[in-house]
């Protein structure tokens, strides 16, 4: 069996590699994607206790969180597509939709 504290620590790293990614990476793609692994730490994390405490409430909760993040990944890809389309480009210091 393993403890509960490898859990924490991987969802910690995977949560700290996604906030180090949407920090320092200027893609959008990428900054999607540091989201997304954020997204994924949480999940585990809620997966980890659940399975601890034996409860199915924390399963449940992901499963939940991942219907959203499939919707947040359908609506974000489309919004960066149409950035792409529309300013060529998908640095996020050069794209200032405010300006025309």
């Amino acid at each position: 069996m393993v403890p509960l504290s490898y859990y924490l620590i991987l969802s910690g790293i995977l949560f700290a590699c996604g906030v180090m990614g949407f920090l320092i990476k200027r893609n959008l793609i990428t900054v999607f994607m540091s989201i997304e692994l954020m997204l994924n730490g949480v999940n585990l994390s809620f997966v980890a206790f659940a399975a601890h405490w034996q409860a199915l409430s924390g399963q449940i909760f992901v499963f939940f969180v991942m219907v959203v993040a499939a919707a947040e990944a359908a609506v974000g890809l489309a919004i960066i597509i149409a950035v792409y389309r529309n300013r060529e480009t998908l640095n996020v210091d050069q794209v200032n939709l405010l300006k025309l």
